[in-house]
């Protein structure tokens, strides 16, 4: 669904006390521990140990720093080097290296990706999963061998990491219903369909089709991973979609109606203002006049989560259109 690829990743190895700061723009960040342990600190969240075997995806990130357990008593960034076989050493470039490091940064190609990954766990830390344990070895390999081909298969095993880690998650974090979906792998075939093509008259009985599964059975699982109706759902995104567009400069009533997969701006209106709880002209001009929009910085919009039903919704923002049975 985010059609990611990996324009840039490498191996790192450190030794001794070092810390190393990024300060991002909202790049998804990707870290894999292949041998050693590392500290990781990403702004807005506690600091962890990372260990052997551990994986670390921030779908957006911004501020970070990765250091030694201990590391140097001034805090201040120590320097690197790059070494003959392309790894960068941080810290003592002469020492044996304490931590061996895949760290990367990831391009989702979707078109809706700046949305798709403010839905996503802030902060996804996997440990102890064999499998996903395999796949950090296989993008490892990869990433040194630099073989014919390198790019795709790197872009391949990508995918799969991403989706595993996403389904591996611990329970906090995988409490999202979009992650519950993407680990279902019927439930993900609709759910790729309702985003891509959002303009679709899509019905439950359609998609069920496109899960082949029954129609009840689809409902059913639908239901009970995601926490809200497939119709609901769709409802959700479509709504979610409509007020990123309403945000533009230059978009009309009529033109994001139609991209969301209303015939109308009229029966757009209605729905839009019993959703929201506003005419989407209001929206528009209120959301060009406001603050920064937290879509284009790539934060996580809360708003969005909670109207698209795949996060934990308040009971009192909580969608009421009929369940279809």
């Amino acid at each position: 669904m985010l059609r990611p690829s990996t324009p840039f990743a490498k191996v790192a190895t450190a030794a001794g006390p070092w810390v190393a700061r990024r300060a991002e723009a909202g790049r998804p960040f990707f870290c894999a521990i292949v041998a050693g342990a590392a500290r990781l600190t990403v702004h807005g969240h506690d600091p962890l140990v990372l260990e052997q075997g551990d994986f670390v995806l921030v779908p957006a990130a911004f501020d970070f720093t990765m250091s030694s357990l201990e590391p140097p008593a001034d805090g201040e960034e120590t320097a690197y080097v790059f070494r003959p076989d392309g790894e960068i050493r941080h810290g003592d470039p002469n020492a044996s290296p304490d931590v061996r490091l895949l760290v990367g940064y990831c391009v989702f190609a979707a078109p809706d990706a700046k949305l798709l990954v403010s839905l996503l766990p802030q902060l996804v830390h996997v440990r102890g999963e064999p499998t996903l344990t395999t796949l950090v070895s296989l993008v490892h390999a990869e990433f040194r061998a630099r073989r014919p081909g390198r790019d795709v298969v790197l872009a391949r095993l990508l995918d799969v990491l991403l989706i595993e880690a996403l389904r591996s998650a611990p329970g906090h974090a995988a409490s999202a219903g979009l992650v519950r979906g993407l680990a279902d792998e019927r439930l993900a075939v609709a759910l790729r369909l309702m985003h891509e093509q959002p303009t679709t008259s899509w019905t439950v009985a359609q998609l069920a089709r496109e899960a082949a599964m029954s129609r009840s059975a689809f409902f059913t699982r639908f239901n009970r991973l995601l926490g809200v109706t497939p119709m609901d759902y769709l409802l959700g995104w479509r709504m979610a979609l409509a007020k990123h567009l309403l945000r533009r400069d230059g978009a009309t009533v009529a033109d994001v109606a139609e991209r969301v997969g209303y015939g109308s701006a009229s029966t757009f209106s209605v729905a839009f203002s019993r959703h929201v709880g506003q005419p989407p002209a209001q929206f528009a001009r209120r959301g060009r006049a406001g603050a920064q929009d937290d879509l284009v910085n790539g934060v996580a919009d809360s708003e969005w989560t909670d109207v698209a039903g795949i996060g934990a919704v308040h009971p009192s923002r909580a969608l009421t259109r009929p369940s279809e049975p």
